[in-house]
C-alpha cells in the first residue's frame, strides 16, 4: 500500500527507479482492482520493466476473511485466494502471499474456526498442485482472534503441508519481540519463501528500517540463513510526518534499499 494511489505502470516505474529488482503486486491496488484486474495492463508493465519480474503477489485481504462465520464471505475470500494463484501463474509470479484469516469475534479460535482454515488449505493445495508458484501463507500479529500468531503454529501447518511455504511478517512477529522473529526464522527458515520486512515499536507495525539495530539484526540472521528469496518492503506511509509525494517516496525506497544491501551484500 506504499504506492497505493497510483497505477500499475506508475508503481513499477518507481520501483524501478527506487534500485529495487522485483515489486510484490498487492491485487487490491485501487487503480488496478476496481477497473476488474486488467491483466493486460499488468503484462505491459512487465515487459516495460522485465528487471523488476518475476514479481510476487499478495492475494486479496481486504473485507474478506476465509474462517468467517458467514459462509458466503468464507467462499468468496477462498476463491479470491484462489484467483490470485492463477493470476499469478499467468503473469509468472514466483510466490503469492495468503493471510490464514481469523475468527469472526474477537474471542480465540474455535475448532470450527480451524475446519474452515482446512477448507482454505485443502483450495490452495489443490490450486498449487497445478500451478509453478510457491503458495506462502503469513504469520499474523498477535491480536485475540488471528490463526498462526506463533512460530509452534506455523511449524505445525508446514509439517503437514509439504508443499505449502511461508511469508515471514517480520513487523508482525517484531509486535511481539524480537525474539520471537528469531524464533520464526529458526524453526520455520527452511520454508520462508518471502519476507515481509519492516519494523514494530510501541504498538505501530510496518515502520521503516531507516538503519535500526532491530532491522540490522533481522537481516543479519537471514544473511546466517543464506536465504535468496525476495525481501518485500511493506511501510506504512500513514506512519510518516506528513503525505510523500511519489518522489519522496521513491527515495526513501531508495534508501531502504541500500541499507538493506549494506547488510546482506
Amino acid at each position: 500500500m506504499f504506492f497505493h494511489e497510483y497505477s500499475i505502470e506508475t508503481i513499477f516505474a518507481a520501483a524501478e527507479r527506487a534500485t529495487l529488482d522485483a515489486v510484490e503486486l498487492w491485487l487490491e491496488t485501487p487503480h488496478f482492482w476496481l477497473r476488474g484486474m486488467p491483466e493486460d495492463e499488468l503484462l505491459a508493465a512487465l515487459r516495460a520493466h522485465p528487471f523488476l519480474a518475476p514479481i510476487s503477489v499478495h492475494a486479496p485481504v481486504l473485507d474478506l476473511n476465509p474462517c468467517s462465520i458467514n459462509p458466503r464471505v468464507a467462499a468468496i475470500s477462498v476463491q479470491y485466494a484462489i484467483e490470485a494463484v492463477e493470476l499469478a501463474e499467468r503473469c509468472g509470479a514466483d510466490v503469492v502471499t495468503v493471510h490464514p484469516g481469523r475468527r469472526t469475534a474477537r474471542r480465540p479460535p474455535s475448532p470450527d474456526d480451524r475446519r474452515r482454515f482446512d477448507r482454505l488449505i485443502g483450495a490452495l493445495r489443490e490450486a498449487a498442485g497445478a500451478s509453478h508458484v510457491r503458495v506462502a501463507i503469513e504469520n499474523m500479529e498477535r491480536t485475540v482472534n488471528h490463526l498462526l500468531v506463533s512460530p509452534d503454529a506455523v511449524r505445525r501447518v508446514l509439517d503437514e503441508e509439504e508443499w505449502l511455504w511461508f511469508t515471514l511478517d517480520v513487523s508482525h512477529a517484531m509486535a511481539r519481540s524480537l525474539e520471537e522473529v528469531q524464533e520464526y526464522i529458526e524453526l520455520c527458515g527452511d520454508r520462508i519463501a518471502n519476507v515481509h520486512l519492516s519494523r514494530a515499536s510501541d504498538g505501530m507495525m510496518h515502520l521503516s528500517l531507516s538503519g535500526h539495530p532491530y532491522g540490522r539484526y533481522v537481516l543479519e540472521l537471514l544473511k546466517d540463513l543464506r536465504y535468496q528469496g525476495p525481501v518485500t518492503l511493506e511501510i506504512e506511509d500513514l506512519r510518516l510526518d506528513h503525505a510523500y509525494s511519489i518522489e519522496e517516496k521513491v527515495a526513501l525506497v531508495a534508501s531502504e534499499t541500500a541499507f538493506i544491501r549494506s547488510v546482506v551484500g
